[in-house]
């Protein structure tokens, strides 16, 4: 697996360096054909926050793409945290890929009720463009939750329009679809 590490606004060593490579290619053991992997680290310039070291890490192959974002007081530590998120997302897409292939494995499929916060009107300030899927709403919720996101927004597969699905304040998800005004 490649690794690719970027800093903004830390240093990063030779050493702690070594060793989130290493870490980061020991997730390899959880899902055959990982082919990259990028690892961000930033310093929160806000002084009042104690957990000011951020990590992002990032996993690609074999179409999925996983994300975990963690924030400690070190940078390693920042790391440890979202390496144990990236581990669970894993398995949990490893087990999911399993009931694909071996249908006497199938269980239920639960979704964790996570508590969303409430947001007042924010202004904008990114804009970002990128290339939608086909998928059914399954799939869309599926990488919704590897990426650990509250919405994915894809192309329905059943209806060709474009659609999102959205996580709810009960734990379940929810779908928009779109309608083509008359």
């Amino acid at each position: 697996m490649q690794v690719s590490i970027r800093n903004k606004g830390c240093d990063l060593g030779d050493e702690a360096r070594k060793i989130v490579i290493e870490r980061t290619e020991r997730l390899g053991k959880y899902l055959d054909g990982l082919e990259r992997a990028e690892v961000a680290f930033a310093l929160e310039p806000n002084p009042s926050i104690s957990d000011n070291q951020i990590c992002e890490a990032t996993l690609f192959g074999h179409g999925h793409v996983v994300r975990a974002k963690a924030a400690a007081p070190e940078l390693l530590g920042a790391y440890d945290r979202a390496y144990e998120r990236l581990e669970h997302r894993l398995e949990k897409l490893k087990g999911k890929l399993v009931r694909r292939t071996h249908p006497h494995h199938r269980t239920a499929k639960v979704v964790d009720p996570q508590v969303l916060s409430d947001s007042l009107s924010v202004p904008v300030t990114k804009s970002k463009q990128f290339r939608i899927a086909h998928m059914t709403t399954d799939e869309a919720v599926f990488q919704m939750e590897m990426l650990g996101h509250s919405f994915y927004f894809f192309k329905n597969s059943d209806t060709g329009e474009p659609a999102v699905v959205y996580l709810r304040g009960d734990g379940s998800a929810g779908v928009i679809n779109a309608a083509i005004a008359e």
